[in-house]
């Protein structure tokens, strides 16, 4: 990812952030509490960077299919496909224009229609336009009905876009039911720490001036496994969700990132408030 002046900004103010904690709550439940929120502002900027990149990458392959379409039109017209695609350079297709753009520029002044959608391919990088690009390619290179092969790469990847749709919907009862797993987990690990093991410390303190030695027990010491097993559970429940929801586990990282964020966010929140 290529850092701009607002990942450069998110960064300087999560580090002030953390640095004004540290001098001001150096030692207490708070200053981990803020350096956790210092934290989530220097990395904001990079997960939105990494959120706009996939969202740009879904418009490329929904903007395709429209582009599919006006070509299917202008070939079965009689238009060559060459000729078809300068003329549909100067249209709006959202994040996939430059590439429309880039496509007829390198056909204008004589690049093959194979090279040139193979850049094109290349530059989208999607695998749904790699697919329907070569298609088209080798259909164009064995002198096939063009027209054909344009309306049938346009309803493959209309059906593609509409499974992806018919999927997405059909689990999102799944993903919030993942979140609500989560939370509860959470719920759970902080009255095991706050309520439960405090009540299992005292046993063990009171037990030393009885006829029955007891070994007294920090809480605090017994809280740090529940605090890494919390984290583990945010981090892969994020991945699990993705894969889920988006069929792809580098989509979970952005669901790792947000439980990650909360999970540091409430449970040094609760040491913060619960434990001056």
């Amino acid at each position: 990812m290529k850092l701009e002046k607002m990942h450069w900004l998110g960064v300087g103010a999560g580090v002030l952030l953390a640095i004004g904690s540290v001098v001001m709550f150096v030692g207490s439940n708070l200053m981990y509490f803020l350096l956790v929120i210092s934290f989530f502002v220097g990395s904001l900027p990079f997960m939105l960077g990494l959120l706009s990149k996939q969202s740009r990458y879904k418009e490329k392959e929904e903007k395709f299919l429209e582009f599919t379409r006006d070509l299917v039109e202008n070939v079965k017209s009689g238009t060559p496909i060459t000729k078809a695609i300068m003329n549909l350079s100067g249209r709006n297709y959202g994040a996939l224009t430059k590439h429309v753009s880039k496509l007829a520029n390198q056909l204008s002044i004589g690049i093959t229609l194979s090279d040139a959608f193979s850049t094109f391919a290349k530059d989208t990088k999607s695998k749904i336009i790699s697919r329907a690009v070569d298609l088209i390619s080798e259909a164009e290179r064995a002198g096939g009905k063009i027209d054909t092969i344009l309306s049938s790469v346009s309803r493959s990847v209309n059906q593609i876009e509409q499974l992806r749709k018919e999927k997405k919907a059909a689990v999102s009862n799944l993903v919030t039911q993942g979140y609500l797993i989560f939370f509860i987990f959470i719920i759970i690990m902080l009255v095991l720490e706050f309520k439960i093991l405090p009540l299992v410390s005292d046993l063990g303190g009171s037990g030393e001036g009885m006829s029955m030695t007891t070994s007294s027990v920090d809480s605090d010491t017994l809280s740090t496994p529940l605090f890494v097993m919390i984290l583990i559970q945010s981090f892969f429940a994020g991945l699990v969700i993705g894969k889920i929801s988006e069929g792809s586990i580098k989509h979970g990282f952005k669901h790792s990132f947000i439980l990650l964020v909360v999970t540091l966010l409430i449970t040094t929140g609760a040491r913060a408030l619960f434990k001056q």
